[in-house]
């Protein structure tokens, strides 16, 4: 494929519309994680004004019929979340992988791995890299054999954009936790997560950039306001309304360091590509820990966190789509015999 240039690409844009699936009846927390049509746009615009030809692809059925009335692209912008299944982000990229057809981000083994929150931390833990205690159950019966001391905190497995998240999450009583898993059981028909709960800073990373070539571009605080009542989690709700509720500030230049060191470590562990963001907390130490990776991070021009750190490091968002097509070409022909 022609991706010796960062000029004149023919790029197809894939894509889960939000609007789409809530005129299916899909409720709102359940397409949290798809895009609004204002962040196609804003991709579309900048890679046009990169120099690129686009086309609006849309989601992974609507891939299935391009490809199959014999459309191809010089390489795909791929930000489709999917539907169903702990797989659901690789179905996209396992696609364009068989029809050998380029894409930015990260591969189908990846996306899978990272989605899973408890595999995730399985890898990093491996690689050496503080991320708090955790178990992964799949019955509501497991969560009365959890030995790991109160307070604790259970999120859904695979779950993005703060679902199953809100003030009940951190739980100090055996009951709590018993509740809590049951629902999120019912609820999410996916395995629960229940991990130490840490109570120190909390901060976002973002990057660009793949293997060694991959950089911290900025590292964000999320700062409640005073005002603010009730636990201090970056839940859906608050992520939702950040603009009432959360600071998102320039952290020290200590903290910047240390969560920067542990961020790509983490993304290098893992194996995430072009650009994302990975998600720190300071444990009762001050020391940072890994919580999550996102190698699909939100693109929203004014409300996604990777955007928003920009802004934060005067990077603009053609600079920021720009450098990871730039990452995926460079690592494109990197790898060509």
């Amino acid at each position: 494929m022609p991706c010796s240039t960062l000029e004149d690409m023919n790029i197809g844009i894939t894509y889960d519309l939000r609007d789409d699936y809530l005129k299916e009846g899909y409720s709102y927390e359940e397409t949290a994680e798809f895009d609004r049509i204002d962040t196609i746009d804003g991709i579309d615009e900048a890679l046009a004004a990169l120099g690129h030809t686009t086309d609006r692809i849309g989601n992974v059925k609507q891939l299935v019929k391009r490809l199959s009335a014999g459309h191809r692209w010089d390489l795909v912008f791929n930000i489709a979340e999917g539907m169903h299944g702990i797989g659901r982000e690789a179905v996209v990229p396992a696609l364009l992988d068989a029809y050998r057809i380029p894409y930015t981000f990260s591969d189908p083994f990846v996306l899978s791995l990272t989605l899973h929150k408890g595999m995730t931390k399985t890898v990093i833990r491996a690689a050496g890299i503080h991320t708090p205690d955790f178990v992964v159950i799949e019955a509501s019966a497991e969560a009365d054999l959890i030995t790991l001391p109160f307070p604790l905190f259970a999120k859904p497995v695979a779950e993005g954009t703060g679902k199953g998240i809100n003030d009940s999450s951190k739980v100090d009583t055996r009951e709590q936790l018993s509740v809590l898993c049951t629902h999120l059981l019912e609820e999410f028909n996916q395995p629960v997560l229940v991990e130490t709960y840490l109570p120190g800073r909390e901060f976002t990373a973002g990057i660009v950039g793949t293997g060694q070539e991959a950089q911290v571009i900025g590292v964000m605080e999320v700062l409640f306001r005073k005002h603010h009542e009730g636990e201090k989690i970056y839940s859906f709700h608050n992520k939702s309304n950040y603009e009432e509720i959360i600071d998102y500030t320039i952290p020290d230049q200590k903290a910047v360091h240390a969560c920067t060191d542990l961020a790509l470590k983490s993304w290098k562990a893992l194996g995430c590509r072009d650009g994302g963001r990975v998600d720190i907390r300071m444990d009762s130490l001050g020391r940072p820990n890994f919580i999550e990776v996102n190698p699909l991070a939100g693109l929203n021009p004014v409300h996604s966190d990777l955007p928003i750190i920009c802004r934060l490091f005067n990077i603009s968002y053609h600079d920021l789509i720009g450098r990871i097509v730039q990452s995926a070409i460079s690592r494109i022909n990197r790898a060509k015999p």
